[in-house]
């Protein structure tokens, strides 16, 4: 039991802080190899540890992500980017476009690949014009991560959630698209307070590299993007109205994305995350051969008696908040899905959970793959966001927007 609590907490120590101490090795590799440990050990039998998998929660993940990668390669992120370049707008203006944008596509596609996609023409858009583009940015980045909270299909975790819940897609939808929502001018009202005199670039900025120019610049294929948005509308459609288990839809529309005479699928592929599907995979063997043990929920027993019951949704919302911004919001909804009743609050839970990991992942630039993606691809085109300038927004953002989720998340408590 040692060894097995041991590696369990050496895989989430690389969860907190990215890497394991003294080897190179990052949060996928961390999970990989803890699975690994835990069946070489016989902690959790091989046939235990694939049942571990939930295969439908990465099928589901696996097959939207194509359907998001379906927008790359069409070119429709570019041309996204090419038309905000366009708009004629005050900055302030050009912000709350971009906080929209960053929240329609995270809702409707999976946060992480549009995030991927959008940055480096995000700061091609606001460096052309002269434009500090960390505001920008960052509104991009917050937004992405609210409103993607609003959707079944808006990030990896709402699929977890929604899986282990067993909640549909108009149920997530109902108890977590309004404070997605809400959450967006709230972001775009803090970052304008707090860039108001920040617009510009100083006039000794460097120039923005050809690299991110050229890729905003990119062609629009015009029949891929309606092929890709007609597939996603389907697959939205077939969430809403069919008993097809969602994972199945997900598989056919990635299976019909695929098959394809313009774009190989090489192309297609390599837009999806497969170290995220790893990662998830390897988590669920460790928290499966963790459980074997029965501390947790010998913990989760000792928590109740002392007031801490992770089934009351505004205890779980706070509680998920605080996990996210120390393991990550994938990992600390993986964590707390299995010891989590299902019964009649089954949807207040839920948002507490999509909303608890969402709101509160703005916080830090670890707090979510987002963040870390936005700040990392930003320094490639010379933009530096420090982590006192990610927290100096996200922590007024974060709560601000978690004060007016647990709100919401005790009204649907009471009803």
């Amino acid at each position: 039991m040692v060894l097995t609590i041991t590696i369990f907490l050496l895989v989430y120590l690389a969860m907190c802080i990215g890497f394991l101490p003294g080897f190179k090795v990052d949060r996928t590799g961390a999970a990989v190899i803890g699975a690994f440990a835990m069946i070489a050990l016989g902690v959790i039998s091989p046939p235990n540890a694939w049942n571990a998998i939930d295969y439908r929660t990465i099928s589901l993940l696996f097959g939207l992500m194509v359907v998001s990668a379906s927008f790359i390669v069409s070119g429709f992120y570019s041309w996204t980017a090419a038309r905000i370049a366009t708009l004629r707008v005050s900055p302030s203006l050009l912000l709350a476009v971009m906080v929209c944008a960053g929240g329609l596509l995270s809702a409707l596609l999976t946060n992480d690949v549009v995030v991927v996609a959008m940055t480096p023409l995000l700061v091609s858009v606001t460096m052309s014009r002269g434009l500090n583009p960390v505001p920008f940015l960052l509104g991009f980045c917050f937004a992405s991560n609210t409103a993607a909270s609003g959707s079944l299909i808006g990030s990896p975790q709402n699929m977890i959630v929604a899986q282990g819940l067993d909640i549909s897609f108009t149920g997530l939808l109902h108890v977590a698209a309004l404070p997605a929502l809400l959450s967006l001018p709230i972001i775009w009202g803090i970052l304008t307070w707090l860039y108001r005199n920040k617009w510009y670039l100083a006039k000794t900025a460097a120039p923005i590299t050809s690299t991110a120019i050229n890729k905003s610049q990119s062609s629009l294929d015009i029949t891929e993007t309606v092929k890709a948005g007609i597939i996603t509308l389907l697959v939205i459609i077939a969430f809403i109205a069919t008993s097809i288990p969602r994972e199945l839809i997900a598989f056919g529309a990635a299976g019909f994305l695929l098959l394809n005479r313009t774009i190989s699928t090489n192309d297609m592929l390599k837009h999806v995350d497969g170290n995220l599907l790893l990662l998830i995979m390897g988590l669920f063997i460790v928290n499966a051969a963790f459980s074997s043990t029965g501390l947790p929920q010998s913990l989760l027993n000792d928590l109740k008696h002392i007031g801490i019951d992770l089934n009351n949704p505004i205890i779980l919302f706070l509680v998920t908040g605080i996990l996210s911004n120390i393991i990550g919001n994938n990992p600390s909804v993986m964590l707390l899905v299995p010891f989590l009743h299902h019964g009649a609050n089954n949807d207040a839970l839920g948002a507490a959970l999509v909303l608890g990991s969402g709101f509160s992942s703005n916080m830090f630039v670890f707090g979510s793959l987002a963040g870390i993606i936005v700040v990392e691809q930003a320094k490639q085109y010379g933009v530096k966001i420090s982590f006192i300038e990610f927290m100096k927004s996200g922590f007024i953002i974060t709560v601000s927007c978690m004060l007016m989720a647990a709100v919401n998340i005790l009204l649907l408590s009471s009803l």
